[in-house]
Formats: structure tokens, sequence, C-alpha cells
């Protein structure tokens, strides 16, 4: 069973009042948002991560869940269980000025040891900011814009050449046989390890998707798993469909130059390699978000179909993205 699938078969004998999409609003209606996730060695991140940029990622892709529902980060709950010569002073350091950062306070949690490796589950709370509403997947309408808060498609390269042995040291990014390469290529590959490494949760973006009027504000979701499976899921809880055009997908500058490198598929990498962490929404046409960064790349229509236009013909948008089971 998909994931996805797995997913609707727990929600057909849950509340539906009560389950949520990026995060659950509780109780129905509010004032509270709450999300968890976990990062797993191996799964989520290299065995010989730095537990300080591992305690950063793993606030980040859990703020990204708060971003896309609008709400105002609290409080946390954390779980850390790893095996005996793990620095936790490095890693709470870390973690305490991080959540700082984003006035967020650690309320509890628990510690134990893992044979295994790190497993680090954290749990966020959320609030409704007083001039603003709950954001969810379902507010999608046939004629509205589509928009992507950032680029796409660059922490999977970063996530490639870390599978190849980078790694980010201090400041500095350490790659394999950088000399090989030109210096522009490499500049390239050290910035993509860093957004995959240290992604930037887009709290500002979804709290003004929150404070628009009722009949302005759309659908969003943030992109973890990837544009092509995230926008499916997002069509489907507001039942349109969807044509993002080819040509408008944000990329980071040089991004075909880094895929090239690496032999990858830039689309490919683009629709399907997930770890973005921008935040996917709708709007009514004429209305442009007042943050930095977001590029319109769609609309959504009556039909429930997904396509992609590329030079001018319309084609099945391809089914690719992360399944975690």
């Amino acid at each position: 069973m998909s994931e996805d699938g797995l997913l609707r078969w727990l929600r057909a004998r849950l509340d539906p009042c009560l389950i949520g999409d990026d995060a659950a609003v509780l109780p129905a209606g509010g004032p509270f948002a709450v999300t968890v996730d976990s990062q797993i060695a191996g799964i989520h991140f290299v065995a010989d991560l730095d537990p300080a940029l591992l305690a950063r990622r793993l606030l980040a892709v859990n703020l990204s869940d708060l971003a896309a529902t609008g709400a105002e980060p609290a409080y946390a709950f954390l779980a850390l269980s790893t095996q005996r010569d793990f620095d936790h002073r490095r890693f709470f350091r870390a973690f305490l000025d991080a959540c700082r950062s984003f006035n967020t306070l650690l309320a509890g949690g628990d510690l134990a040891r893992s044979p295994a490796g790190t497993v680090a589950t954290l749990t966020l709370i959320g609030t409704r900011p007083p001039d603003g509403a709950f954001l969810d997947r379902g507010g999608a309408r046939p004629g509205h814009a589509l928009w992507l808060g950032g680029t796409i498609g660059e922490s999977a390269v970063g996530q490639r050449w870390i599978a190849r042995g980078a790694r980010l040291l201090g400041r500095r990014v350490e790659l394999p046989d950088d000399r090989t390469m030109s210096p522009t290529v490499a500049a390239v590959a050290r910035r993509a390890v860093r957004r995959h490494l240290c992604p930037q949760p887009q709290l500002v973006l979804g709290q003004w998707l929150g404070q628009q009027p009722a009949d302005h504000r759309g659908a969003a979701m943030d992109v973890s798993d990837g544009l092509a499976i995230d926008l499916r899921r997002l069509c489907r809880a507001s039942g349109v469909g969807a044509e993002i055009r080819e040509e408008a997908l944000p990329f980071a500058d040089r991004f075909d130059e880094a895929c090239r490198e690496l032999g990858a598929d830039p689309l490919a990498l683009a629709l399907g390699g997930g770890e973005d962490y921008v935040l996917l929404f709708t709007l009514p046409e004429g209305i442009e978000p007042a943050v930095s960064g977001a590029r319109k790349i769609g609309r959504i229509t009556r039909s429930k179909q997904l396509t992609l236009r590329r030079e001018g013909v319309s084609q099945p948008l391809p089914a690719l993205g992360w399944d975690h089971l």
C-alpha cells in the first residue's frame, strides 16, 4: 500500500474534523495547529551529519508544515533516540538557538538510546495569528493561479552530492573530487548542499496567505515529497485539476549545469526530487503575494486532470515523488 493509500484508509476510520493536512487544527477550527515529523539516520540524513545541522534541519522541516497552515510557531516537544556517543550538548545548543530565532519554546519530550542510529521526532504546536486564518489543501478553485514560493529541484541536487560524499563542515562545503569540475559548477554544487541541509521555512509567506480576505484565500501546502506528488494531493483535497507550464517552473541559477554534472534530468528532479520546503499555493487571478521569490507556475482547472504544458503541448503530469512506504 502506498503512503497516500494508507492515509485514505486511515481517514475513513478517524474523525474528519480533526485530521489535518500538513498540520492538524485543534480543536476543530483552532486555535492550535499541531504537526509531527521525524528525521531518521540513513533515510533523511547521513549518519555522520553534524548534530548541530541535524537540530536546525529538524526544526526547519517541521516549521515548514506550520507555514503551510499560516500558523505562528509556539511550542516544541522533542523525542530524541541516539547512540551512546552522540553529542547531545552540541545538538541542543543548536536546537535551542534555532528555536529562539523562530519564537519557539522547547516544552518537553523524551530521550532514549537507539542501537540502530539516530531518530529525532519533533512535535510542534502553532497558534493562529490574531489577524489571520488557518490554511489547508482544500481551498483551490477553478480559475485560481497556481504558485510556488521559491525554487525547486536544488535540494535534490544537494542530496545527490551528499550521497557522493559532500559534507558541510562549519561554513564550508567540501565536495568529493572538486578539482575535476569547473569553479562555477563547484559553487553551484556547494549552494545545493547548503539548500538541502539548511531549509528555510516560509512562515512569513504562509501567514501572509492566511491574512487575505476569505474570498482571496486559496489552498496551500509545503513541497516536501516533490512538486508532482504534492500537487496531486492538493488537487485531490480540493476536487480540482491543474495545469503547470514547464517554462514557468522556478529553478536556481545554473540549475541545469548542476544536473548535467550529476547526469540527472532537471525536470525529473524539479517534479520529483522533493525536500524543497517551499509553499505550493493558489490565489485568485490578479492577486500576487507580497513576498519576493514567489513564481506563478500554472492554473487550477475544473477538470480533475493534472497536466504539464511543454513547448505548447499538454501531457499528463509525470507520477514522480517520494513515497515514505
